[in-house]
Parts: structure tokens; sequence; C-alpha cells
């Protein structure tokens, strides 16, 4: 039988449901409750009417209760677009102009979201932009992104073949390492890209990328040469572009991680190494 909410208590969780899509956050977990537990109370601040900003259009649709009334049927702004394509603009505009975290006041000059085949079975998600990445609004667009090309190229497809992202969206300054507020806020937008895209196969690069995925604090040495369960999608670990830089000693580590993830996508394996 379907349980009907306290009015006031649905306004509240309807508030606090908008409050969270405006973060980008659509999916929820109800956990079961007992009938022997304390009642549910949930305390939120009384705004008046004139106090209040306007729901935009996004926001309305999101809180919508349905009509079977349960309130956590959240639709995600891309279940309405027809290919994958839309479905990645869409979340664009729901990412808009992103002010959730301290990153956009600490020098960023855009958003950096994300390029590449929105049908690809392939997927390469890195840590961060960098200086050339923020200014040219493209993931992977400075010496570091000519290394990932080589080794795409080295596979025998293009960069336009696959799909690449970050796990955030902006410049941290001085190009530190993303903190792990940053990451959690930014994810959810990288969530719903993967789910969009749907690869068979991602590869992580570098440790912020496969620690932030894999919610694994371990060494690269113990992340690489394996397969892990993401989502339902298979992840592998390889070294981010940028090590290889400073290190070229371990390209032919990445190159083997590489040839592992052709395999299993059935692609022939070139006898020359990444350069």
């Amino acid at each position: 039988m379907t349980r009907v909410l306290d009015p006031q208590l649905k306004h509240a969780l309807a508030e606090r449901i908008r409050f969270y899509n405006e973060l980008g956050i659509y999916d929820f977990y109800r956990r079961e409750h007992s009938e022997a537990a304390e009642p549910l109370t949930l305390s939120v601040p009384q705004i008046q009417p004139e106090q209040r900003e306007p729901m935009t259009p996004r926001a309305k649709a999101a809180v919508a209760i349905p009509a079977d009334g349960d309130l956590f049927e959240v639709a995600k702004p891309e279940s309405r677009a027809t290919n994958p394509a839309q479905a990645l603009r869409l979340i664009r505009e729901d990412l808009g102009d992103c002010t959730r975290c301290r990153l956009h006041k600490q020098g960023r000059k855009q958003i950096v979201f994300g390029v590449g085949n929105p049908k690809t079975d392939l997927m390469f998600i890195g840590e961060a932009p960098g200086a050339d990445e923020d200014q040219q609004g493209e993931p992977f667009v400075g010496r570091a992104g000519q290394l990932l090309n080589n080794m795409i190229k080295a596979m025998g497809i293009q960069r336009e073949d696959v799909y690449i992202a970050n796990i955030i969206k902006c410049r941290p300054p001085g190009n530190r390492t993303p903190e792990r507020d940053e990451c959690e806020t930014c994810s959810p937008f990288l969530m719903r890209q993967i789910a969009v895209i749907q690869p068979k196969v991602i590869v992580a690069l570098g440790a912020v990328a496969a620690k932030t995925l894999l919610a694994i604090n371990a060494p690269m040495a113990e992340l690489r040469g394996q397969w892990y369960d993401f989502r339902g999608t298979k992840l592998a670990v390889t070294y981010h572009p940028a090590f290889l830089l400073r290190d070229p000693r371990q390209k032919k580590e990445a190159w083997k991680d590489l040839q592992m993830v052709m395999k299993e996508l059935g692609m022939p394996v070139p006898a020359k190494s990444a350069e």
C-alpha cells in the first residue's frame, strides 16, 4: 500500500531534493524503514515566499512528484534525450557556469566538460584540466594531451573515436591535486556522462582518477594490470600521460596496459609500442 506523506514533510523533502538537483545529484538510495524505528523528522529552515529564489524549469521538473506519489523517482534532464550526443548537451546545460565548489573562485577560466565520440566503446578519464585545457576548454590538449593522442594512435584508432574527460572539470590553481570535496562535488556529472556513453571499457589515467573512481587507496603498482568492475563497465588503470613525460621509462608499462584494453575490445594489437 502506498504511504501518504504529510504535506509539510513532502514539501520539505521536495526542497531538499531541489537543493541536490541544483548540485547535479539525481540518484538517491532509500533505506528500508523499520516500524520499530523512531518516526522520521526533518528540520528545514522556514523561508518566506518572498525570500525564496525562483525555481528554474529544470528544477521544477526534477522535483515534480509522480502520479504514484513516489517523491524519489527523480528524472534527470538527459532522460528526455533521443541520443547520447543530445544527452551530453543536456548534462552540460545542467552543469551551467558551475559555482558548486571553490574552484570557480580560484582562477579557472572555463569549464572543461569532455570531448569525443558519445557512442564509443572506450573512455579515458584523467585527473583535472591544466593550463592549456583551461584556456581551450577541451581536455588533454597540452603536452600530456599530445602524448595521449600518440597512445591512442598506437592502438590503431584516433582521438575522435574515443571519449575523454576528467574527474573534475575546472583547473585547480597551480595544477595542484584536486581536493577530495572537489572530486565529490564534480564527479556526479562525470557519472552521468559515463551512464549516457555506456563505454565497454574505461581507462583511468593516473592515481587520482583511479582512486576516485574505485574508492581504493593503493599505489599504482597494485592498481595496474587487472580489471575492475565499475558499475557494470570494465575499468583498467594506467599511468597519466603527464607522469610518462616525467618518467619516459614507464611508457612500456603503459603500453602493456593499453594492450590489455585492446584485447578486451577485440582490437588487433600492433607490434609497436606507444611513444
